[in-house]
């Protein structure tokens, strides 16, 4: 047992290593490269580096590599099938480059990006969902997962056929777009899916798979290196590199350990994201108006558009109290998905 959570560990310090070394890079590197954004919640804009989910990409798979290693040097005997973890880390590598491209549409003047003036013009709507896709091919490619999925309160259904060909690539263009909506503040991406990953690494270890713990622990390792960086006054932002290959990271973790179900649960906060976005067409922003005191005024008044503006219009929320707020949000949609499988209905 001890050896078996080793080759967890040792992976997942190589992981948080990596993308600690690689975040202090980007950081100066980006920057001077004029990959950049605008941190508009304190008060002057700032300019930012961009798209550090480069750096977090590179770590998972530096860790995938790591475990394969150890398995070819005789180290241990691999229990995970090494061709479906080179599927998943060309996944998460082939989904991070669909937002690089997305991160380095930076103007020299401001254009109309969503309902405002941005420096980041990005992909076009219609492209992201169309891009994100090839990052679904390499698992569709090896039939991963399970095609029976346990349907709270329905039961096991069998989607055959369909679950590899229209189930996986429709979960990787839903879970990395829907990451990708809710944004903006400093720590939020990162805080949100750090307690989305510690909840399927918990469920992984005790009711998932070896594949589904080994993956989500190197989520933890490389978000817990990059949050540093963003939680507070940030030196760079997340991108869309960073949701998107979270988002693969995530819908991987679901398929391979064979927790669907659970995963929908914790996901519902990015559901409900996704809801409210459309009924303005997604050209909203998740941003709000600084006020002389530090506190963030909701952008559209009374109305709701974001997960983001129901803090602001519950209290006089600073930039931090919007994202603890959001990660409290997430944590109870993890122990609402306990709650569940413990009561038998997932």
């Amino acid at each position: 047992m001890f050896k078996t959570f080793q080759t967890v560990l040792v992976p997942g310090l190589i992981v948080f290593i990596v993308t600690l070394i690689a975040t202090q890079f980007l950081v100066t590197y980006l920057y001077n490269a004029g990959i950049v954004a605008e941190d508009r919640n304190k008060g002057k804009a700032k300019l930012i580096a961009g798209s550090g989910g480069l750096a977090v990409a590179a770590g998972i798979v530096f860790g995938m590599l790591a475990y394969i290693s150890g398995g070819s040097f005789n180290i241990f005997t691999p229990v995970i099938n090494i061709s479906q973890l080179l599927a998943v880390a060309l996944s998460i590598m082939l989904i991070a480059m669909v937002g690089f491209l997305d991160d380095i549409n930076v103007q020299r003047k401001r254009v109309k990006s969503t309902d405002r003036m941005d420096i980041r013009q990005g992909l076009k709507q219609w492209q992201k969902p169309l891009l994100t896709f090839v990052g679904a091919l390499p698992l569709m490619a090896i039939n991963a997962g399970v095609s029976t999925i346990n349907i709270p309160f329905v039961g096991n259904v069998n989607f055959l056929i369909f679950y590899p060909l229209i189930i996986i690539p429709l979960a990787v263009i839903f879970v990395s777009n829907a990451v990708n909506l809710l944004g903006g503040f400093d720590g939020l991406q990162p805080g949100m899916t750090l307690v989305a990953g510690i909840g399927l690494l918990i469920y992984s270890i005790f009711f998932g798979t070896y594949m589904g713990t080994l993956l989500s622990s190197l989520m933890v390792a490389a978000i817990l290196a990059f949050l540093p960086f963003n939680a507070r006054n940030a030196k760079i932002i997340p991108g869309d590199s960073f949701t998107y290959a979270i988002g693969a990271t995530m819908v991987a973790i679901m398929i391979m350990g064979h927790e669907e179900a659970f995963g929908v649960i914790i996901f519902i906060p990015w559901i409900i994201e996704f809801f409210l976005h459309l009924r303005r067409g997604f050209q909203v922003s998740d941003l709000g108006i600084r006020q002389g005191d530090g506190t963030l005024r909701p952008p559209y008044g009374k109305s709701i558009f974001s997960l983001t503006h129901v803090v602001m219009n519950i209290k006089k929320a600073t930039e931090m109290d919007v994202t603890l707020y959001l990660c409290a949000f997430e944590a109870i949609f993890v122990i609402l998905a306990f709650l569940l499988k413990f009561a038998g209905l997932l």
